[in-house]
Order: structure tokens, then C-alpha cells, then sequence
């Protein structure tokens, strides 16, 4: 795996010819490694995953707890090349949809389109309890029964336990901290996807007002970790959208 110059991005599969670049924001505890192996299905897309610190080869680095820190982060070290779209699942949704807006507002170019995955709409109100406050066995009890999809290795392995956890609980500070300022509405088309079977999926038309553009919501078979229990089915559905 390959970085670019900025510490924030890795890519799989460099593809400097490629009509499309497509930057993929992790869910909460997330690597970019799940979402890099996706260059080997989307041939004709140079992938790039968003590393923050904490995860990865930036593991020693103290992780970031709030999208202001996330995203002045990230656009301080790193120049989006385009044509280029987002991806962003779960806690990524929000980063993706902040970092665009933070795009918006510093005058450099956008995305062509938002993809955003089972991530309430952001100007809602929900419920945010706060699991990152919890001691570091509850907070994984926590995780995984609201969410699912925990590693079991990570479960069993109290040292990896000890590496990753800061890197959970500093995502869900940003998730249950996070306070929504209203501005206008992007240009940007927006598909937002999300399982038929998640918490998430009622609140996920209101994403609809935050675009002045085309939007479009598409429902998956499965849970908050549809894109893992269908692969095959979600990357036909990815390909379709990024490229149409």
C-alpha cells in the first residue's frame, strides 16, 4: 500500500490516468485498508483512503475528537486531485459531508458527488449516548452490540485491544460531541446509501435538503454493516453511482 505525500491519504492501487479519484472516509474505529482493496473491483477508480491519526502507520499519533480537528487536519496536509468523489460510511459520512463543506467555504475544488452511508442526516436530532465515556470492556460490549462487525480477533487479543481502543473511543467523542451549523445547502449531487435493516435508515431522507443538486437514497439488504454482508451486490451498486 502506498501513501501520498500527505500523511492522511494510503492507495492501494495507483492509477494516475484514472477518470475518477474516490477518497473514502472510515466509520468509527475504522482503517482505510477495508476500503482500498475496493481498487481491485473498481479497475477503472484510483482509490484513496483517509488515514486519521491513530490508525495505521499513524498508530503512535494522538487521534483527533472533533470534526473541526478532523477536517482543518486534513485539508491543511492534503490537496484533493480531481476529478474526484467521497465516500464516507457511518462516522465517514459526516467527515465527508464536513470536509466538503470545508471545501466549499475555502474556495478550493469540490467533489463531483457525496456518497454517504448510514449516517443520519446531520441537522437532526438524535440520540447520542455517550459510549465514549464508558470504561474500555463496556465501551466494546457496547459497539458491538449496537453496531456489530468487531473483528472476534480484536476481542481476544488484549494488546490489540490496547493499540486500537483510543482510536474508538476518540471516534465516538467526535460522533457524540458533534453540533450541526447550519449553512447552505451544497452543489454537489448526493446518494446516500444504507441497509434496510439499520437504526439509521428513518433519518437518512432528510439528507436530501443539504444539496441543491440531484439526490438519490438507495436501501441495501442488511444492517448497519450492509456493505459487508453484500459485497458483490454494494460495489455493483458503488460502480453504478460513481460511475454512471
Amino acid at each position: 500500500m502506498t501513501t501520498a505525500t500527505s500523511p492522511w491519504l494510503v492507495c492501494r492501487r495507483r492509477r494516475p490516468d484514472a477518470a475518477l479519484r474516490l477518497y473514502c472516509f472510515p466509520h468509527s474505529g475504522g482503517s482505510p485498508g477495508e476500503y482500498v482493496r475496493w481498487a481491485d473491483t473498481l479497475e477503472d477508480v484510483e482509490v484513496w483512503g483517509v488515514q486519521a491519526p491513530g490508525r495505521g502507520s499513524r498508530v503512535a499519533e494522538q487521534p483527533v475528537t472533533s470534526v473541526r480537528e478532523f477536517v482543518d487536519g486534513l485539508l491543511a496536509a492534503t490537496e484533493f486531485r480531481g476529478p474526484f468523489a467521497f465516500f464516507g460510511h457511518s462516522l465517514g459520512g459526516l467527515t465527508a459531508f464536513e470536509t466538503a463543506r470545508a471545501l466549499r467555504e475555502a474556495g478550493r475544488p469540490m467533489p463531483e458527488r457525496l456518497v454517504l452511508s448510514a449516517y443520519p442526516a446531520p441537522h437532526l436530532d438524535h440520540p447520542r449516548t455517550p459510549l465514549h465515556t464508558l470504561g474500555d470492556a463496556e465501551l466494546l460490549d457496547a459497539i458491538d452490540r449496537r453496531y456489530g462487525g468487531l473483528p472476534a480477533a480484536l476481542r481476544e487479543d488484549p494488546g490489540l485491544v490496547e493499540l486500537v481502543l483510543p482510536a474508538y473511543r476518540a471516534d465516538f467523542t467526535i460522533f457524540e460531541t458533534y453540533r450541526h451549523a447550519s449553512l447552505p445547502p451544497l452543489d454537489t449531487p448526493i446518494t446516500v446509501l444504507g441497509g434496510d435493516d439499520d437504526l439509521a435508515t428513518p433519518l437518512l431522507p432528510e439528507w436530501r435538503r443539504h444539496t441543491t443538486e440531484a439526490f438519490e437514497l438507495r436501501l441495501l439488504p442488511g444492517g448497519h454493516f450492509y456493505l459487508r454482508e453484500r459485497p458483490e451486490e454494494f460495489m455493483n451498486v458503488l460502480r453504478s453511482v460513481i460511475c454512471p
